[in-house]
């Protein structure tokens, strides 16, 4: 069985400041997912913003407190690494909703409505294995929820090839084509980067277990 809490002593900071961070991850795909429902018409980006803020302050926060907070069994470089992951996932999020502003005429609800539940799937799993940490995971588990991420990033890869091969049917505006594949790419990064998360947890918990 392992517990960060026990490498950590008594400290629940790294556990409320990693779960908040995995919680903005999952509110940010939350908040993508209402945004591409009106794909076509133009909106606003500032639940993308807020959230990747409040991320940005919570990952700064990580930093501070691994460089004053005295640690024991567990590297400084594994809290580091979940933190930059964890970042790294509201960050690819805004940046599809700043190109999905440049061109919504071009842009309809359906064509992100495959994507959806993959992202939401992929975020809840990375939250649920973070709120595992403070409870205590053993590696069988953490485990069986690293492998829900690799088959729901698998799902994401066929997906995209899916939608290469109707992009490429020559039906399609070139320009639309140009603007979507950018898209579909970067929506296939957040689970992308979903997966890395777990895999960064995962190897914490199989070095300490």
């Amino acid at each position: 069985m392992f517990s960060l809490q026990r490498l950590l002593g008594k400290e629940d900071k790294f556990f409320d400041l990693l779960e908040a961070s995995a919680q903005q991850a999952q509110a940010s795909v939350q908040a993508l997912i209402q945004f591409t429902k009106s794909a076509s018409q133009p909106g606003t980006l500032d639940a993308f913003i807020q959230s990747r803020r409040k991320d940005k302050r919570i990952t700064a926060e990580i930093s501070e407190a691994l460089c004053t907070t005295f640690i024991t069994a567990l590297e400084r470089e594994d809290i580091e690494a979940l933190s930059n992951a964890l970042y790294k996932i509201p960050k690819t999020v805004e940046k599809i909703g700043e190109r999905m502003l440049i061109a919504p005429q071009h842009l309809r609800a359906d064509d992100f409505s495959k994507h959806a539940p993959l992202m939401q799937e992929a975020t809840e799993t990375v939250v649920a294995m973070i709120k595992g940490l403070r409870r205590g995971l053993n590696l069988e588990q953490v485990k069986d929820q690293n492998d829900l991420l690799q088959r729901v990033e698998g799902e994401a890869d066929k997906l995209i090839l899916e939608l290469y091969k109707d992009l490429y049917s020559g039906k399609h505006d070139p320009l639309k084509v140009i603007i979507l594949k950018d898209l579909y790419e970067l929506l296939e990064k957040v689970v992308d980067r979903c997966r890395d998360a777990g895999n960064v947890i995962s190897q914490i918990v199989m070095k300490n277990s």
